[in-house]
């Protein structure tokens, strides 16, 4: 049963408010001993020209009661408490019924998003940096296509631009032709990073890279080839990260797909009368906004990366007739995201406010910046397998003899640095600290991991459940506010769409898990006073793992069943 709805569905047949505004203006109270539901009544009183302590009292006694503990007014606020025992049985036998289901919903059927994310350079590491987006990208990927969104994953590679100039330059001078096949990510950032040192001895390479990116264009032969190998190679490499993550895409369409298209976007904002010349470049002004103009076409006629964004960004109106574009990308490029929408807009099309920019911080290792041009990168793989190593020591240390440990350390690893980089307001600067990330305490993946684990070894020594559950026994302190917490599961997903923030679902995750672990400390389970107690308390512990499950899926980390 939905509560909060049928609070606002008792109110609404005393007041002349829509189901929707009430349901907005239901807050959940502070302290428990306030109730589980208040309704503030001071938009009320512009209605009824009456106080709203006048109004919570009358309405107190007017709103049937079924369903509720009681109902009380505290001031200006109509505070209502559920039936304890008619609660604890809705919410743990909704769980029990819906299973991976629970807290999924349709209301997102028939509208597309398309979902801008990852999105790494050909041709250059796939560091730690890309995690961010990464993750983001595929937690609100998984989580609105929990709520019913035709999600389109579009991973939008940077695989055009004048670093392939430099590229090609730098490959005929320096390449090794058997480290580009063993390790092609490696040795294109050895000859990528060469070039840069080279170029600060002889700024003629510049010219050169500036040549060959040209021929590119043109459509050359060679030049053609050799980009289209590098992209080979480099999405080779990626697709193993990815696979590690058990991160997918729907599209793979990167910048150079555009290509084709800028000339139709350029002439439509030239006829909009857009279009202005500013020192030998194509603008878009954009002072009555407070930005600088959007570069349409720089003074050498060629294109940047903003027009490619138009482009895309009216193709995936165009094939996917969007609900909602989103971009996760970094904070640092806000800017260009504002120019981007408000081009967009000035172009006529009302679409651009479906339009969002989800940003991110930065990831930072005890002050040291990540360089691709200097070499300086931490590759992503490399992370990961790390965190797979250290979480395989803790196993071997506290218990050696678990069944495929490696799996359960490859589960526990990657998925407790992907925890780190959601746990906290994506736009919030992550410090990277294994201690940390890998602990199995306090508010961490191996933390509610274990947790998981912890409820299932209980559910193997409880065995085949006989008997009915007596849910009025679940009455403590304890009990309750783990079964409020499992009843409050879908609010923090459509939170957390509303916000476009995975963490709110991975705090939700945290609370789960410690309320789960209060419950555990402080009542016995298998030794409870009576059959109908623990029948109770084991079902309870069955919803939890099912929610604190669903909860790490939606994230996009898998449970293991023994640690």
């Amino acid at each position: 049963m939905d509560y909060k709805k049928l609070v606002a569905e008792r109110i609404k047949e005393n007041v002349e408010l829509d189901l929707e505004t009430i349901e907005r203006l239901i807050e959940i109270p502070p302290k428990s001993d306030m109730g589980d539901f208040a309704f503030p009544c001071f938009q009320l009183s512009k209605v009824l020209r009456k106080a709203p302590n006048s109004i919570a009292e009358e309405l107190k006694n007017k709103i049937n009661k079924e369903s509720f503990e009681k109902i009380e007014n505290l001031g200006p606020y109509l505070n209502f408490f559920v039936d304890k025992v008619d609660f604890t049985k809705n919410t743990i036998e909704k769980v029990l019924t819906e299973k991976e289901k629970y807290g999924a919903s349709d209301m997102g059927k028939g509208k597309n998003i398309t979902i801008d994310y990852s999105s790494p350079n050909i041709a250059k590491p796939f560091h730690v940096g890309h995690l961010s987006t990464t993750a983001i990208g595929n937690a609100l990927y998984k989580i609105l296509s929990f709520e019913g969104f035709n999600c389109i994953g579009i991973n939008h590679l940077g695989d055009w631009g004048t670093q392939f100039g430099k590229l090609i330059s730098a490959y005929k001078r320096w390449c090794d032709e058997e480290a580009l096949e063993n390790k092609p990510i490696n040795e294109l950032l050895r000859i990528y990073v060469k070039f840069h040192e080279e170029a600060e001895k002889d700024p003629s390479l510049e010219d050169e890279a500036r040549m060959y990116f040209k021929k590119l264009e043109d459509g050359c032969e060679e030049e053609t080839k050799l980009w289209q190998r590098f992209k080979d190679l480099s999405l080779k490499e990626f697709k193993i990260v990815y696979n590690m993550l058990g991160v997918e895409f729907d599209s793979y369409a990167g910048e150079s797909f555009y290509n084709d298209k800028m000339d139709a976007i350029i002439e439509e904002i030239d006829k909009k009368g857009l279009l202005t010349d500013s020192n030998g470049a194509k603008v878009v002004m954009l002072d009555d906004y407070n930005m600088p103009p959007c570069i349409i076409k720089k003074s050498d006629g060629a294109t940047i990366y903003a027009t490619r964004d138009l482009a895309a960004a009216s193709y995936r109106k165009k094939t996917y007739d969007f609900y909602r574009n989103i971009y996760v990308v970094g904070a640092a490029q806000s800017l260009h995201f504002k120019q981007l929408f408000t081009t967009l807009k000035l172009m006529g099309h009302d679409w651009a406010d479906d339009c969002k920019h989800v940003a991110f911080g930065l990831v930072r290792f005890a002050d040291k910046k990540l360089s691709t041009r200097k070499g300086d990168v931490i590759f992503l793989e490399d992370l990961l397998n790390e965190a797979v190593e250290k979480t395989l020591e803790v196993i071997n240390e506290k218990n050696p003899d678990l069944e495929n440990k490696e799996e359960a350390a490859k589960k526990i690893g990657i998925g407790s640095v992907v925890f780190a980089y959601l746990k906290n307001n994506r736009e919030k600067d992550i410090i990277f600290d294994w201690k940390e990330i890998l602990s199995f305490d306090g508010e961490t993946g191996p933390y509610v991991q274990y947790s998981y684990a912890r409820g299932k070894s209980i559910l193997r020594k409880a065995g085949e459940i006989k008997g009915s559950a007596d849910y009025s026994k679940l009455s403590s302190k304890e009990e309750f506010e783990l079964v409020k917490s499992l009843g409050n599961f879908q609010k923090s997903i459509l939170h957390s769409i509303d916000k476009l923030e995975p963490y709110i679902v991975t705090r939700y995750v945290i609370e789960v898990a410690k309320g789960f672990n209060k419950f555990y400390n402080a009542h016995s389970i298998m030794n409870a006073e009576d059959d109908a107690t623990k029948v109770a308390r084991i079902k309870l512990v069955e919803a939890t793992c099912q929610v604190l499950k669903n909860g790490l899926a939606l994230i996009g980390i898998e449970t293991v069943e023994k640690m």
